[in-house]
């Protein structure tokens, strides 16, 4: 029997470009009609099994987000050869080219780019995805002139430990604390490329530039450059904050949004905060579920896959048309955050305590300090402590376990579809049978971090992405140590 082919679903059109692991073509999705960028990886190209397996994962985690100034990833598709990745067409082409033919922008046009490209990267920071590779070749213009932001989280997994020797990363928009080699990897290199990329909106230029690599590296690691005299004041007090050589002292997303040049003619709909991805959860798109009904896939299918975050050709044909039909204005986030967080969870579980805990309290905002990212829970207590109050919620989560070293195991989650749960009327030749659960491996290790403070670490192995994320909400909302 022939195997079907992993693009069926698409009719595949030109090549659009070329890159050290592959190619991009366009491509119109049968279903729908719609045109969308496909990104196909060799992975005989990618050198090593610990790069594809990076760029496979973080990509499926990227395929989640959802906001208007990213481009959107709507499927993974894997083979023994490839692996292609199904995106958001734009037909303008990359802002470097716009910004070579225009030359220096006018202010208001140039403020508009930046906006975009600051909500963009705050909706990503928010959900702790770091860029590490923007430049205007990384930022994309749809059919009406807004920026798409490509390649989060794969540009800069794609270019480690190449950045100089591929053709993919640009030295002159890197941070300080890049070309030094001081593997700093928090937003803060993120804000520099940024300043970096507004001073040639209005300049026409670039700040750091120099055919030598050693003096341009200098010129980078002590904050060399000269301001023109054309620009407005509120542009050069702006600039020279993102472009600060020590991190710690670089403006933030949160500051930039404050300062009276980025604030002029801010558009209502970038006015706001963006949410993180798991915010916000409401219900999916009914018009656009019928839409896809009538194309004739099953609606129970359809609705549980989208409550479980699962890929397929049902939701990959849901988010084209929510996508497509979808104005900039309509906000943030699209229908894969719109179910509730217990959907996941279908069983009875104990009444969980709502009073802040010392472990779940280090993950609120604390104003009066500078936000650090943490990956992971802190707390005091002991680590006897601890991990009696992680057995215990793993315990109730009807979580298995295994022991793999001090204070640190691997565990499996099991969870039936919704649909079994509800109905578990699935015959076949009269025989009744559950389909497979979904699983997810994850491990589980705590650190000691300083004489009073532990930190305990959650790596999803396998799985769903989202049914993890689920599973550790309701894991945090169970642990109680003080």
């Amino acid at each position: 029997m022939e195997s079907q082919s992993p693009l069926r679903n698409y009719k595949l059109g030109k090549t659009l470009g070329h890159g050290s692991f592959g190619k991009v073509k366009i491509a119109d999705h049968i279903g729908t009609g719609h045109k969308v960028a496909i990104k196909i990886l060799n992975r005989r190209r990618m050198r090593s099994p610990d790069m594809e397996e990076k760029v496979r994962r973080e990509i499926k985690i990227c395929r989640l987000f959802v906001h208007p100034h990213v481009i959107r990833l709507y499927e993974v598709i894997e083979t023994q050869t490839d692996i292609y990745v199904v995106m958001e067409y734009v037909m303008r082409g990359e802002l470097f080219d716009y910004i070579v033919e225009k030359g220096r922008l006018q202010e208001n046009e140039a403020r508009g780019f930046f906006q975009q490209i600051i909500a963009a990267l705050e909706y990503c920071h928010r959900n702790m995805v770091v860029h590490r590779d923007l430049k205007p070749e990384n930022l994309l213009l749809d059919s009406q002139g807004n920026v798409k932001v490509a390649d989060f989280g794969l540009s800069n997994i794609m270019r480690d430990g190449h950045f100089l020797k591929t053709s993919c990363g640009s030295p002159n928009y890197a941070a300080p604390e890049v070309v030094s080699g001081k593997l700093y990897a928090g937003p803060e290199v993120d804000i520099w490329s940024c300043g970096v990329i507004l001073y040639a909106l209005l300049c026409g230029a670039l700040p750091f530039d120099d055919e030598n690599i050693p003096n341009l590296f200098k010129k980078i690691k002590t904050g060399m450059y000269t301001l023109p005299s054309h620009l407005s004041p509120g542009a050069r007090d702006l600039i020279p904050r993102l472009l600060v050589v020590d991190p710690m002292k670089r403006i933030t997303t949160s500051e930039i949004r404050q300062h009276p040049w980025f604030k002029v003619n801010l558009p209502r709909y970038l006015a706001v905060t963006p949410p993180n991805a798991m915010e916000h959860l409401r219900k999916p798109d009914e018009e656009i579920v019928k839409e896809v009904i009538r194309m004739g896939f099953d609606m129970s299918q359809l609705i549980e896959s989208l409550q479980n975050r699962i890929q397929n050709d049902a939701t990959v044909t849901y988010y084209l048309l929510l996508d497509n039909r979808s104005p900039i204005s309509t906000g943030y986030l699209g229908a894969e955050f719109q179910e509730s967080m217990d959907s996941c969870f279908t069983g009875p579980y104990p009444e969980v305590k709502t009073h802040a805990t010392s472990l779940r309290g280090s993950l609120l905002p604390h104003n009066s300090r500078k936000k650090q990212w943490i990956v992971g829970l802190q707390s005091p207590a002991h680590p006897r402590e601890i991990m009696t109050q992680v057995l215990g919620a793993l315990q109730g989560l009807n979580v298995r376990w295994k022991k793999i070293g001090h204070y640190n195991m691997k565990c499996l989650l099991s969870q039936y579809p919704k649909s079994v749960t509800m109905n578990a009327n699935h015959y076949i030749d009269g025989t009744k049978v559950l389909p497979p659960p979904y699983v997810v491996k994850f491990e589980m290790q705590l650190y000691k971090t300083s004489d009073v403070q532990y930190l305990l670490d959650l790596q999803r192995l396998s799985g769903p992405v989202f049914l993890f994320l689920d599973f550790c909400a309701f894991f945090m909302m169970r642990l109680d140590v003080t």
